[in-house]
């Protein structure tokens, strides 16, 4: 047998009735395979009373290993619940592969961040990572998963709702734990990941000539500032009005090739520029040879590219998956497309019936070339072969 998923979705004010409610519409939906593997997004009373959430969805799932957090919103069945309560299971039955979770923490002991607990991810055919914002060094971890788990598809989220007292709501097992990361490594499965980083590229490429750190100096040999108010000077009318809207800076992860597509550039916000040195601050560190290209956020061109990304993995898997976990920008939703249940319809229409479930996060993980990295307006997708 090969995996196996299922979601349900429950409104119930109840946190624990609701979590039953999930829990047994997702146990259903794996046709009579034992869970292994259940993850949970509660929002809502369901942070009010998160350990009657847990008790919920054991009393109904029973699965051995489970994660999940606290959110903002979550999605699933097509449908998105930006706010109020709601929470989602979704489960899994991996057949002849495995999942190992973990939940790690970070100290800091002198100028250093020891993190104890975290999974080895070395070797793994994927990970899903839950951190909390306020208390677990995201970025440094994922720049050492990028030299020791080197090529590991890291997808993820960071927990946008804490409980009532305040704390954070994470989900380990039985346990609601106050603080850090939970995630899961897998085994013997495919997975596949996506990021629709929901911005669009404008003007030509530029090659960085001089830069330290995430300053840059020069452009193809000129101050990088007034090579930047050029090329917007030369953009269209559209692309200048897109770029009013933010500017944005997209760099390219893997170089090495003639013809950059959207999916390669890394896309980072323009911390500020100084106009006597004619340098810009962007937010990653730049090395000069680097290719840059100005990016915008749009809405039109954020729909389109998370349905040909999507359709693109589906392809690669030979038809549809088993299912998809999926992590949305909470400035997504409706305050970004104007309609409801945007990136859970685009699931639900490329995935040709498959089941997906997730959350809105306060930063979404995934990859961009062969390193995972934090995102702001991006869906993040994990696709189950």
């Amino acid at each position: 047998m090969g995996v196996r998923i299922g979601t349900g979705i429950s409104t119930h004010g109840d946190a624990r009735i609701g979590a039953i409610e999930a829990a047994h519409a997702a146990g259903r939906a794996l046709a009579g395979a034992k869970a292994d593997l259940a993850i949970v997004f509660a929002a809502g009373a369901h942070l009010a009373a998160p350990e009657a959430t847990l008790e919920g969805v054991h009393e109904a799932l029973r699965p051995p290993a489970l994660i999940g957090c606290g959110a903002g919103g979550v999605l699933g069945g097509g449908a998105e619940h930006e706010g109020g309560t709601a929470v989602t299971v979704w489960a899994a039955a991996l057949g002849g592969g495995s999942a190992t979770t973990f939940h790690a923490t970070a100290q800091q002991i002198e100028e250093t961040i020891a993190i104890t607990g975290m999974e080895d991810l070395a070797g793994a055919r994927g990970a899903i990572l839950l951190p909390d914002p306020y208390s677990f060094p995201t970025d440094a971890l994922l720049t050492d998963l990028a030299e020791r788990a080197a090529g590991v598809p890291i997808v993820g989220g960071l927990a946008s709702a804490r409980t009532a007292e305040g704390s954070a709501a994470l989900f380990h097992g039985d346990r609601v734990v106050e603080s850090g990361t939970v995630g899961v490594r897998f085994d013997g499965i495919e997975l596949l990941p996506c990021v629709s980083q929901g911005a669009t590229p404008v003007g030509p490429e530029m090659t960085v000539t001089a830069a330290e750190g995430n300053v840059i100096t020069e452009l193809a040999g000129r101050p990088a500032l007034d090579h930047i108010r050029e090329t917007i000077e030369q953009l269209d009318a559209r692309e200048r009005t897109l770029v009013a809207g933010g500017l944005l800076i997209g760099v390219v992860v893997d170089g090495g090739q003639v013809d950059y597509e959207q999916g390669d550039f890394l896309v980072r916000g323009l911390l500020g520029a100084d106009p006597v040195a004619g340098t810009i601050a962007i937010a990653a560190r730049v090395e000069p040879g680097a290719v840059l290209r100005l990016h915008a956020r749009d809405p039109a061109a954020a729909g389109r590219d998370l349905h040909d990304q999507i359709r693109l993995r589906v392809e690669a898997l030979g038809g549809a998956p088993a299912g998809a976990l999926a992590f949305a920008c909470h400035s997504r939703g409706r305050d970004m497309f104007g309609v409801a249940d945007h990136d859970a319809g685009a699931l639900a229409a490329e995935l040709a019936g498959a089941p997906s479930a997730g959350f809105f996060a306060a930063g979404e993980i995934g990859p961009v070339g062969a390193a995972s990295f934090m995102h702001s307006f991006t869906a993040t997708v994990a696709l189950f072969g």
